[in-house]
């Protein structure tokens, strides 16, 4: 990757790291968005004892942890691996797989106009860096009509294609919130009061929420939107709206989130 951040990193950040070196307590690794080394011990390594700490990472192995000591003076970055849980790894990795995917647009249109790829990707990040840290997120704006590529200053030509090549390769962004309805009613008619409330949430906005019975009372729901922001607000109004339902009348509704 291109991409490199400045500085150090802050504490609770979660950073790309590539293993290096492993020793009988402890963990090197580099963090790839810094060029630095930091180190995780066997103790945040995974909960519980370790008897091998090489059946829990390689070297080469990449891995998602979380910043939890930075000494300046020194040089040091103390890491954890087990504080990460699933969402957050898989969000992280997701993020780099899309600044990869956005730094070979830049490859591409680089190797088609005849130019060195660092200095166009350097030319476009140094142009957006006051609104942007990442190029991926650039890209997105663009497609969903919140930024424009002229931002960039290049030449007619290299902003054609990369406009074309941004179109072609980069889909609008999307994000995902899950979460489970676990609903119990104790009244004759509590199978059609669920029902009907349901129906409702999901009607409410057909592209955005699918609801699923999973049997048990329980309800998987799923919702999808172009960011973090409205995703929140459609899980809110949801849950609102079915705990609203059913407030008057006896039985329980609890709502969970899923990382």
């Amino acid at each position: 990757m291109f991409f490199r951040k400045h500085g150090f990193p802050e504490d609770s950040e979660l950073v790309i790291c590539t293993v290096t070196r492993i020793q009988y307590n402890s963990v090197f690794v580099k963090l790839d968005e810094y060029d630095m080394q930091g180190m995780i011990h066997i103790s945040e390594i995974s909960p519980g004892r370790i008897r091998n700490i090489h059946d829990y990472v390689k070297e080469g192995k990449v891995v998602v942890c979380v910043v939890l000591r930075v000494n300046r003076e020194r040089g040091h970055i103390d890491l954890s691996l087990r504080r990460v849980n699933e969402g957050q790894r898989r969000k992280k990795l997701e993020q780099m797989k899309l600044e990869q995917k956005a730094e070979k647009i830049v490859e591409f249109v680089a190797k088609s106009i005849g130019e060195d790829v660092k200095p166009l990707y350097s030319k476009i990040m140094n142009a957006i860096a006051d609104e942007y840290e990442i190029l991926s997120e650039f890209f997105e704006d663009y497609i969903a009509g919140k930024a424009k590529l002229e931002k960039t200053g290049l030449p007619k030509k290299t902003l054609d294609l990369l406009k074309e090549t941004v179109k072609q390769r980069v889909k609008p962004p999307i994000v995902e919130i899950k979460g489970i309805f676990t609903i119990n009613l104790y009244e004759s008619n509590g199978v059609e009061k669920i029902k009907e409330t349901l129906k409702k949430v999901g009607s409410a906005s057909k592209e955005n929420i699918k609801i699923t019975y999973l049997g048990a009372g329980k309800y998987d729901l799923k919702i999808t939107a172009p960011d973090y922001k409205e995703a929140e607000a459609i899980v809110k109004k949801a849950v609102e709206t079915v705990e609203g339902s059913f407030k008057k009348l006896t039985g329980s509704v609890n709502f969970k989130r899923l990382d």
